[in-house]
Order: C-alpha cells, then sequence, then structure tokens
C-alpha cells in the first residue's frame, strides 16, 4: 500500500507547480488541467478501472458496473487556489486508487462497485464558482450559468470547454450519474489543527459549516492622480476599503468569517483614481442566520457607498446522513468527529440526497490554500488503511 500511494503521489507532485513560491495553479479547462486528468485516466487503465466522464466532464473510474447495483464512490479533486497546497483535493484522489490496490493486495471481492471520482473545478479558481462540477450534475447550478461564467481573462467556461475538446452543449444535470452513487466518503486533509491537538491521524467529518460567495461593486470616477483634489473625488476604493474593514469587523462580532480575498481595479493605473472596483467576499458561520445576519450588515456598508451586492453561489448546513456517518464510526472504531467550516463536493452531493460523509487527515500546521499545508507520509498511509477499511465495510455483502 505504501508502494501504491508513493508512486501515484510522486506522478502528480511536479504538475502546476511554481517554481517560484512551490505553490500550485492547476486550474479548470487549462494544460494543468489537461495533465491531471490524463494522470487518472492512466490510474484508472493500470488498474482495469472502467473510465467514465459525465455531463460536466467529471471524472469517474468503477470496479464493477454501477448501472447493475449503486456503487460506492470515493475520490475528491484535483484542481487547486493560486499558489494552493498539494494536498487538498489530490490526497482524496490518490488515496481512493491507493485504498483500492490494498483491497485487491486483500483478495477483497466487492459485492456493489466501488468508484473514484475527480470532480472538475472544486476550488472555482478559474471561473468564480465552488464546485461547479459537482453542482452542475445535480442541477444546484443551472447549465446556462455555468457556461455563461468568465475567468480573469473574461474567456467564458463554454469557450474553455471548447478549447479543452468538449462540447458545451453537453453541460448539464446529470441524473443517470447520481443513480450510480450509492454513497460518497470524501477524504480530505484537515483544514485546521484539531487533529494535530487531539493527537489523532484520522478522524470523521460529520457536517459543513453554511458558506457562500457574493459579489461587490462599487462605482466611482476616472480622473487624474495628480491633479483632482480629494474634495472632488469620486475614489471606488474608498468605499471598498471601508467595506473590508467593516466586514472584519461584523465577522468578529457576530462570530463567524468574512473574507474579501479577490479584487478587480478599473482602470488599474497607479495615477489614475478608481473607476470602479469588483471584489468578492466569501461568508461562512456555524448557523445560517448568523451568516444571513452578516451579509446584510456587510452589504449595508457597502450600499452607504453606492456599492451593490450579488449573490453567486450559497451553500446551507450540511449535516452528513447520520446512518453513513454511524457505519464509519463502528468501522473506524474510536476516532475523533468534526465539523468544517469549508466547502466540499461532499456538501453538494449530501444537499442533493446521496449519503456522504468525510475522512479528516491531520494537518500539523493547520494551514490550507497555501504552500504550507502539509500530512506526514505516515499519516497519509493511515488515511489510506481508514478509506480502505470503509469501502470494504460498505461495499462487503452487507454494504
Amino acid at each position: 500500500m505504501t508502494e501504491s500511494f508513493d508512486a501515484l503521489w510522486s506522478a502528480i507532485l511536479p504538475i502546476g507547480r511554481s517554481a517560484a513560491t512551490g505553490g500550485y495553479r492547476r486550474y479548470a479547462l487549462t494544460e494543468e488541467d489537461r495533465l491531471l486528468r490524463e494522470w487518472f485516466a492512466g490510474a484508472a487503465a493500470d488498474r482495469g478501472l472502467t473510465l467514465t466522464e459525465d455531463r460536466m466532464g467529471n471524472q469517474w473510474a468503477w470496479w464493477g458496473d454501477p448501472d447493475q447495483r449503486a456503487g460506492v464512490v470515493t475520490g475528491s479533486h484535483l484542481d487547486s487556489v493560486p499558489d494552493g497546497g498539494a494536498f487538498d483535493g489530490p490526497l482524496g484522489v490518490v488515496s481512493a486508487f491507493a485504498a483500492i490496490d490494498r483491497l485487491r493486495d486483500q483478495a477483497f471481492e466487492p459485492a456493489r462497485p466501488i468508484g473514484v471520482v475527480n470532480f472538475t473545478d472544486e476550488e472555482g479558481a478559474r471561473f468564480g464558482v465552488a464546485c461547479a462540477g459537482s453542482r452542475v450534475i445535480t442541477g444546484a447550478l443551472p447549465a446556462e450559468r455555468a457556461l455563461g461564467l468568465v475567468d480573469r481573462d473574461d474567456i467564458p467556461m463554454a469557450e474553455a470547454i471548447r478549447s479543452a475538446g468538449r462540447s458545451p452543449d453537453a453541460v448539464g444535470a446529470d441524473p443517470q450519474t447520481l443513480r450510480r452513487v450509492g454513497s460518497f466518503v470524501e477524504l480530505h486533509i484537515e483544514q485546521g489543527r484539531s487533529l494535530a491537538q487531539l493527537a489523532n491521524a484520522v478522524a470523521i467529518g460529520t457536517s459543513i459549516w453554511p458558506h457562500g460567495r457574493w459579489r461587490l461593486d462599487f462605482p466611482g470616477e476616472a480622473n487624474h492622480a495628480g491633479t483632482t483634489p480629494l474634495e472632488d473625488r469620486r475614489d471606488a476604493m474608498i468605499g471598498f476599503a471601508e467595506t473590508v474593514l467593516a466586514a472584519r469587523a461584523i465577522a468578529k462580532r457576530q462570530h463567524g468569517l468574512a473574507t474579501i480575498g479577490r479584487v478587480r481595479v478599473q482602470p488599474g493605473a497607479v495615477n489614475a483614481i478608481p473607476s470602479s472596483v469588483t471584489a468578492w467576499l466569501d461568508a461562512r458561520a456555524s448557523d445560517e442566520p448568523t451568516v444571513q445576519r452578516m451579509v446584510a450588515e456587510i452589504e449595508g456598508m457597502a450600499a452607504v457607498h453606492g456599492g451593490e451586492l450579488t449573490l453567486e453561489s450559497w451553500t446551507g448546513q450540511t449535516i452528513f446522513a447520520p446512518g453513513l456517518t454511524g457505519r464509519l464510526r463502528t468501522a473506524l472504531g474510536d476516532v475523533p468527529v468534526l465539523s468544517t467550516g469549508a466547502g466540499h463536493d461532499a456538501g453538494i452531493l449530501s444537499a442533493a440526497g446521496v449519503p456522504a460523509a468525510m475522512i479528516f487527515v491531520r494537518n500539523p500546521t493547520g494551514i490550507s490554500h497555501s504552500p504550507a499545508e502539509w500530512a506526514e507520509r505516515d499519516d497519509c498511509i493511515a488515511g489510506v488503511g481508514a478509506l480502505a477499511t470503509v469501502l470494504a465495510d460498505l461495499a462487503g455483502a452487507e454494504g
């Protein structure tokens, strides 16, 4: 099992890695994405798994026929945020193939199919909507809206799909694919330090905080930075800056989280007063009313400066299927259970009625979406072992 994990991990480690930062830039429908998809297809072929793609281009590798009986699926995603870490997403996909290798080494014969999935554009780093791959096939993100999303270069998703050699006409909800998924277990690096503090290598995920993304648009008037008196300026940056500071204060007061991590300024010259600022807000909390209160207050502050707020994506609170998490707890024994503030494809499938659960692997740094994200090799191997145990239980004769 260790040799299998090491070989799989080393094969993808260089793809999309920046020599300058050590972080990864693996965006949907790019050359890096193509290489990762080729790696996934190769890993499936090496194991004799049947490779399929759904209507959004998510990849599925099957051990057995899910059209005869709904299967047990595991996996995650291979894309990243800008300068992201190596583990967020890929650890789940690599561990899925390694877990199958372990089961075969043990001469396990599944009574129901086992699948491995690579969801496309989970981070939403290119087109702005997280979990786009799972949202589209579940119908949570309409195809028309998805295809109209644009990247930083104003390239629509439809054009990017066409450039990648696929047809945007095929994009849409895919109930046939969902019918093949009897349950979904996503292994993921923990994005926090709870496991480090508890001295455990793995934990079971039981819930995901509600969270959403909003676009903020602030108007202004372009003018010369060296000749326009301060009192005559309509500077879009001022309203934006005050809203950023207000968002932090509001989140602290409401015991939630608010982040503005992306901003676009027009005309974007050092010596020109901004004519417009567009920014993106990420807001999360342990319950939905808190998120809504936070966002309402932030919207009010933006409105004082003529700013407008538009919802781009929303995921309500996810409580994973108690029956499935109970099976995981029985299979894995005395391991911690955790909730998380991070969004995952498991949450999107759960909202669509697919029984889902998660396994977290210890992250000693507690850092994620950064090159400092880390998991020790022994903990990764422990995660593979835990995943193999769960798959054997769920896909066994009584699964």
